[in-house]
């Protein structure tokens, strides 16, 4: 079976959490980031750290960090192809950072809907999350002309790909993202029992 490198994407400005780095901020006592690293590390062989910022805070997590190889904080589609870059493995799933509560079966679901397409993105009810998503690292030179071209949506990219959107509706709260301190105080931590799973 094919490895699998995981890309916690955690390189954004953090606009809407007034400017902080969003993957830091601490949930229940620990930085948002370790609740996604507890959560991907044994779904995956290598974890990756995308960080534009505070390199040395991430890199106390133990796993590589890997800034955008685009300047100007150019979304997650930058932190994509950064990983493709970096990857050990032929197959690359990517996570936001923001998000604690990820699926402790989401690699293994997305891995099993793959097939032959290039890849395959979460999603609930109607609506695809495109940030949560496997992608086989041979896609790397087709994401390239894409943002040479100029494209940054990462939507817009997987568009142009064969694509298959993998349901989540029985977990809708694993792609529950804390964008403001508001949103941040309000949640409440994973369980234990499940993040030790």
């Amino acid at each position: 079976m094919d490895g699998v490198t995981g890309i916690i994407l955690a390189g954004g400005r953090g606009r809407r959490m007034g400017g902080v780095d969003k993957g830091l901020q601490p949930l229940n006592g620990r930085p948002m980031v370790a609740w996604a690293i507890e959560r991907l590390a044994p779904q995956v062989d290598e974890i990756l750290l995308n960080a534009n910022q505070n390199a040395e805070a991430y890199a106390r997590f133990g796993h590589r960090v890997v800034p955008d190889s685009l300047g100007g904080f150019a979304g997650p589609l930058a932190g994509l192809h950064t990983g493709l870059q970096a990857a050990s493995q032929p197959l690359v799933v990517t996570v936001p950072c923001d998000s604690p509560f990820l699926a402790l079966d989401l690699v293994g679901r997305l891995k099993s809907s793959l097939n032959e397409k290039d890849l395959a993105v979460a999603k609930t009810g109607d609506q695809p999350h495109p940030v949560f998503a496997l992608v086989r690292r041979s896609v790397l030179p087709h994401l390239e002309a894409f943002l040479a071209g100029g494209g940054r949506k990462i939507d817009a990219w997987y568009a142009t790909l064969a694509v298959i959107e993998v349901p989540f509706d029985d977990q809708p709260e694993a792609f529950r993202n804390i964008n403001t301190l508001d949103e941040l105080s309000a949640a409440a931590a994973p369980p234990q029992s499940n993040s030790r799973l």
